[in-house]
């Protein structure tokens, strides 16, 4: 179906009509505000600067000054004085910081009273000069004292009535800019309420035609999916949209169509997969078993051990009797115990000097049931890489309880055991599906057979110390024998 008006092109238009004027709105606003912020930062930091000197310089001038000319102090060790400064860093700092203020003074009033007072502080420095000059041409005390009063204290007056007024000046732009705030706020409510209003009434309605063109097909495609999850497969759904939903319509006609017929070959797919697991599970008996086997009969005929030739000879026949099993893959846990028994008893024959073991299962689990060939890979494991490679041999217990609803089967051996690295690989490899991995393929066939005949909370678990030997646990539900269908 070809898609006229797609659902992201809808979800766009609602998206464009809601969030785009909204958008532009936020930056304008937040745009406004910083240009209003910066410009209230300056004036409060201009402020600041020209208070600090409003409050200090005129006093601290006027003292360092007089103490030169009575000759407390002298412009060369004035600064030796803790409580005493330099006229001359005095002014100059005050002209520094002054100069730097009206870089950033807009205000024509303000501007002016910065003139004047710079104006002023070239002048003090002038007069500040003559003291010195007089100072060093001699004792000219009544006409230092002179020039203090009449120039000075006069200059500092009028420095600290400049930055008065400059701060009064400073005082009215804040003001200023306050109302043009508080203007630019009512203008921008009441934009933003006419154009919310606007937003909303097109938000409404696209909404309405959005929801509309999805809701109504989606109740169409619900209603027919659960006539289908009911076993309806006849059910078809119209939808005249040509959007994505109109498409999933299409798809679900067509699904409803093949899935009778899927339904038919999956089965038919489960019981090939079921044949196909039974022989898998014949195919699985290690050919070198019964080649060792057999050679092991040969020997003891030769041998002159006939006995215990015949002896394998039935061992080797029950076990292959419990491995048929008439094509059952569910046998019970005495059926396993015989298994495991025929299989240890020929091993026994050939491997007497290394191997002993004990079986320990207790007859009240007898009539609960099991799937075939569980404990066998996992005692084969325990022989070949357990037993075999350690030596001076070991030794292979086989022990079953039951706890509540759970049946807890136990293979330990006392082999080499394994490091914590390779018991960690093994663990992972087990984990996965058998044909995931080569190593512990026998233990990983196990494992996934018991989780998809009972469930993912039942299987196995493997510890091991190196040197010590490794127990693997196998869990299983306590269902009596006929439970599990045998299909």
């Amino acid at each position: 179906m070809k898609l006229s008006y797609s659902l992201r092109n809808k979800l766009i238009a609602l998206v464009v009509v809601a969030m785009v004027p909204l958008l532009a709105m936020t930056i304008y606003l937040i745009i406004a505000l910083k240009s209003y912020s910066d410009a209230y930062d300056d004036i409060v930091s201009n402020m600041t600067i020209a208070n600090s000197y409003n409050l200090n310089f005129k006093e601290e001038l006027d003292e360092s000054i007089y103490k030169l000319v009575v000759g407390y102090v002298t412009f060369e060790n004035i600064d030796e004085d803790d409580s005493l400064r330099s006229p001359y860093v005095l002014i100059d700092e005050l002209r520094d910081d002054f100069e730097e203020l009206a870089k950033f003074t807009t205000d024509t009033e303000s501007r002016m009273w910065l003139r004047s007072l710079l104006r002023n502080l070239s002048t003090l420095r002038d007069r500040v000069g003559d003291i010195e000059q007089n100072l060093e041409k001699g004792n000219r005390y009544d006409q230092n004292i002179q020039m203090l009063d009449d120039n000075i204290y006069i200059l500092t007056e009028l420095i600290q009535d400049d930055i008065q007024y400059y701060i009064y000046y400073q005082t009215k732009s804040m003001e200023q800019l306050k109302n043009q705030l508080n203007d630019q706020v009512r203008s921008f409510v009441l934009l933003f309420g006419a154009i919310g209003c606007g937003i909303v009434i097109a938000v409404v309605c696209v909404t309405a035609y959005v929801l509309g063109s999805i809701t109504s097909p989606m109740k169409k495609l619900s209603k027919a999916t659960k006539k289908i999850a009911a076993g309806d497969f006849s059910t078809r759904v119209t939808v005249s949209t040509k959007d994505e939903i109109g498409t999933l319509a299409d798809s679900v006609n067509e699904m409803s169509e093949h899935l009778e017929d899927m339904v038919d070959k999956i089965k038919e797919d489960e019981r090939k997969m079921r044949y196909t697991e039974l022989r898998l599970l014949q195919e699985q008996i290690n050919p070198h078993f019964l080649y060792n086997t057999l050679d092991t009969i040969i020997w003891l005929i030769e041998g002159n051990s006939s006995d215990k030739a015949v002896d394998v000879v039935v061992h080797l026949s029950d076990f292959f009797r419990i491995v048929l099993s008439k094509g059952r893959e569910i046998i019970s846990i005495k059926e396993e115990e015989q298994h495991i028994r025929s299989y240890l008893e020929i091993q026994q024959v050939r491997y007497h000097d290394i191997l002993e073991y004990e079986v320990q299962i207790s007859e009240e689990l007898y009539q609960y049931e099991i799937l075939k060939m569980t404990l066998q890979p996992i005692v084969e494991n325990a022989l070949y890489h357990g037993i075999k490679t350690k030596r001076g041999g070991g030794s292979i217990s086989i022990s079953g309880r039951l706890e509540e609803d759970k049946i807890y089967l136990e293979v330990k051996d006392t082999g080499v055991g394994m490091s914590r690295e390779v018991l960690h690989s093994i663990r992972g490899k087990i984990a996965r599906p058998c044909n995931e991995t080569d190593a512990g393929f026998g233990l990983a066939n196990v494992n996934e057979r018991i989780r998809m005949n009972f469930g993912s909370d039942y299987g196995m678990k493997i510890d091991s110390i190196l040197g010590e030997g490794t127990r693997v646990q196998v869990v299983i539900p306590a269902q009596p024998i006929g439970v599990t269908s045998n299909e």
